[in-house]
């Protein structure tokens, strides 16, 4: 793995099991897996699994819908010394231009299921559901409590890793319990104290662990009331965020005693671009897609703001999302 320095890249989302020269087309359909051929793809541009829309191919990629075909997998990387790679909806993420060696895996469980008690409800869903999706589920059904994060783009399993949240409201408020597996295909159970919910962070980031399972306690609600909140903050998004464009989402975390994109806006680089890459003329905390970018271009121009940042304000500033791959 190759990668600038003080770039920080979190392993919540990939495991590195080994790292030996193999023709995995070839182990693969020499092996036992019962995945079906068309979930397996071979020299897949990652740009089509990222809403930055960049990154090179995948070596292999591989979707998975259930925990049987998860527990294959692990089974099939650790025996073949095969790096893995898992991911989401592909919505906090910078895939880099040499793209992703081994194994990737496209989590798409997505398995939701409601039951009411009284006044609230309890919702298992599967670590592949979109938030976005989760939420006019639940708007349906009249459950309040996740309006607020109705407009992450990214999946619950990604959400509860990084403690996602908009609005004031944050995953570690609704959150009772998640179910993982670890590497070695064994399943865990963490209630929310376990979890060591922090801002953008959590214990599930530390890599060792894929989430499968999410458990929330949500309550009853009025279902326009639910819509109307939907819409406020939707129309919020569109109003101050660029969403016209690809990016990741907030680009940089926020710092303790400061806030990141009030500086980036104060260093003047509001609309500065190197290639194809630009920091947002609408939220200056954004880095975009103009068009053409690539992952080196946004690579570029994230150091070009930490060094500013540095030079002007001598405050260091944090990436908020991930970066894998090879350069």
């Amino acid at each position: 793995m190759i990668y600038y320095e003080k770039i920080v890249i979190s392993i919540n989302k990939y495991k590195k099991i080994g790292c030996v020269k193999l023709n995995i087309k070839k182990l693969i359909e020499n092996s036992n897996l019962n995945i079906k051929k068309e979930n397996i793809l071979y020299n897949e541009p990652m740009k089509n699994y990222t809403t930055f829309k960049v990154g090179g191919p995948a070596e292999c990629l591989i979707k998975v819908y259930n925990i049987e075909e998860l527990k294959e997998i692990l089974s099939f990387v650790k025996e073949n010394s095969i790096n893995l790679t898992i991911i989401g909806n592909g919505s906090n993420l910078l895939i880099l231009d040499g793209g992703i060696k081994g194994i990737t895996l496209l989590m798409k469980m997505d398995k939701i299921d409601i039951e009411q008690r009284g006044e609230k409800f309890i919702i298992n869903v599967q670590s592949g559901v979109k938030m976005g999706k989760l939420a006019q589920i639940l708007q349906s059904k009249e459950v309040s409590g996740f309006e607020e994060l109705s407009g992450i783009p990214g999946t619950i399993g990604g959400a509860v890793i990084m403690n996602a949240g908009a609005h004031g409201k944050e995953m570690k408020h609704i959150v009772t319990s998640v179910k993982c597996m670890d590497y070695d295909g064994l399943e865990n159970d963490f209630k929310n104290e376990d979890l060591n919910f922090e801002y953008r962070n959590s214990l599930l980031r530390n890599g060792n662990y894929i989430i499968t399972d999410v458990s929330i306690e949500l309550k009853k609600g009025n279902k326009d009331e639910i819509k109307g909140k939907m819409k406020e903050y939707s129309d919020y998004r569109k109003t101050h965020q660029p969403i016209e464009y690809p990016s990741a989402g907030s680009t940089f975390k926020r710092g303790k005693d400061f806030i990141t994109a009030k500086l980036i806006d104060e260093a003047g680089l509001k609309g500065y671009t190197i290639g194809g890459a630009q920091v947002s003329t609408k939220h200056a905390g954004f880095v975009i897609n103009k068009g053409e970018a690539t992952a080196n271009d946004i690579l570029e121009l994230t150091n070009y703001i930490k060094n500013t940042i540095k030079e002007k304000f001598d405050k260091e500033i944090e990436l908020e999302i991930e970066i894998i791959g090879e350069l």
